[in-house]
């Protein structure tokens, strides 16, 4: 069985139980979706269709996709290594979270001395109450806002009215080099420019990811060799920094991720569109917003029919995750779990059960063996289980 054109969509931090390895990360009981279940009465009839909610189970349930889970095999619990690991690049480096006691001084010391910039903050949270906490005072001394939201990454955020767009750009990426020191090694520095004024200050979109280089080649790259076309829709461009990628569309949330998604599936290609939906994670698993998640999912679970009908009878359209967030759990890092695998096509006469995954990489490794293109090093392909 092939297919002209692949859609993965990913639930960013939708995780579905501890990792056999969960242990090692603090992480036992973890659980994103099977713990929101049991905190919230979810509505989610189409999702269920799927197999989504059978992969808390694995009890060989019957449903209209394909369903399995995968086991994480690369080090951390960051966007980074689940997305490397989904496109069969190996990463043996847990990169580094500071989302418990914000980084550490001389990290601080170092940025300010390279940059020669004032910096205030070093808060951990989400984007809102640092500009209610810091905003003003940023205005005060025009020194920069530094923060963490608790994923691995290094937040750089300045009025465009203090300091300009690409003067903020200059100040991340020397914040780039000063972190890729093993110590401080972060996954990503992003630079946030907003603007406003006091109480109302909003983020704009001038946001700019400065992430790494992949250590090596990806599924994505060898897509792009042979021609064939890579769309990118919110943030997987600045994970994969721009490598393997055809087409770049930007979103600011989920609806206009999905609402890209939707003018793609209406094109003409052969290949690939990869989708992070990250709201999951940003919005509500960090900010352990119970509510705000199981609301999002519901959201999601009414466009998945139209996702449906959009799609060409020689379209697969595989759903997954990249690590999970369990709002219920104390403190704001992600969690170390499985991830979901739907797999759905027109095609499928029989959806049933699959084999779990030993690791994220067989997606890219089925995603390969679908345009017969040489095999990645990492993953096993699950294309001849799809009939």
């Amino acid at each position: 069985m092939e297919f002209k054109r692949i859609f993965l969509v990913v639930l960013d931090a939708l995780g579905v139980g501890e990792a056999t390895d969960a242990i090692s990360y603090n992480d036992e009981g973890v659980n994103t979706l099977g713990n929101l279940l049991k905190e919230k009465n979810l509505f989610l009839p189409n999702l269920k269709k799927l197999g989504l909610l059978s992969t808390l189970s694995m009890n060989n349930e019957e449903t209209e996709a394909y369903y399995t889970i995968a086991r994480p095999r690369n080090k951390g619990k960051d966007s980074l290594s689940g997305h490397y690991e989904m496109m069969a690049i190996e990463n043996n480096i847990s990169y580094k979270n500071f989302g418990e006691n914000g980084f550490p001084r001389d990290l601080l010391e170092t940025i300010v001395r390279e940059t020669r910039k004032g910096i205030i903050g070093n808060l951990v949270g989400n984007h809102e109450s640092v500009l209610e906490k810091l905003g003003d005072r940023h205005l005060e001394t025009g020194s920069l806002i530094i923060y963490t939201t608790g994923d691995s990454n290094l937040e750089v955020a300045a009025h465009e009215s203090i300091i300009p767009i690409n003067e903020l750009y200059e100040y991340a990426d020397k914040i780039r080099q000063i972190t890729k020191r093993e110590e401080w090694k972060v996954g990503r520095v992003i630079a946030r420019p907003f603007t406003g004024e006091s109480g109302k200050y909003i983020f704009t979109n001038n946001t700019k990811y400065f992430t790494l280089t992949p250590p090596n080649k990806s599924v994505l790259d060898i897509l792009k060799e042979n021609n064939y076309q890579v769309i990118s829709i919110g943030k997987i461009n600045d994970i994969y920094n721009g490598h393997g990628i055809t087409k770049i569309m930007k979103s600011t949330c989920n609806s206009e991720g999905i609402n890209k998604l939707t003018e793609v599936m209406e094109k003409n290609f052969d290949g690939l569109c990869f989708v992070n939906l990250s709201d999951f994670d940003t919005l509500y698993g960090h900010k352990r917003d119970i509510d705000g998640f199981a609301k999002e999912l519901e959201a999601l679970d009414v466009e998945i029919p139209i996702l449906l009908n959009k799609l060409n009878i020689d379209d697969l359209l595989i759903i997954t995750a990249d690590h999970g967030c369990d709002p219920t759990m104390p403190g704001t890092s992600h969690t170390r779990e499985n991830v979901p695998v739907i797999v759905y096509s027109r095609l499928f006469k029989e959806p049933k059960q699959i084999e779990i995954l030993e690791s994220l990489a067989d997606i890219g490794a089925t995603i390969i063996d679908n345009f017969k293109l040489e095999k990645p090093w990492m993953g096993t392909s699950f294309l001849d289980k799809l009939k």
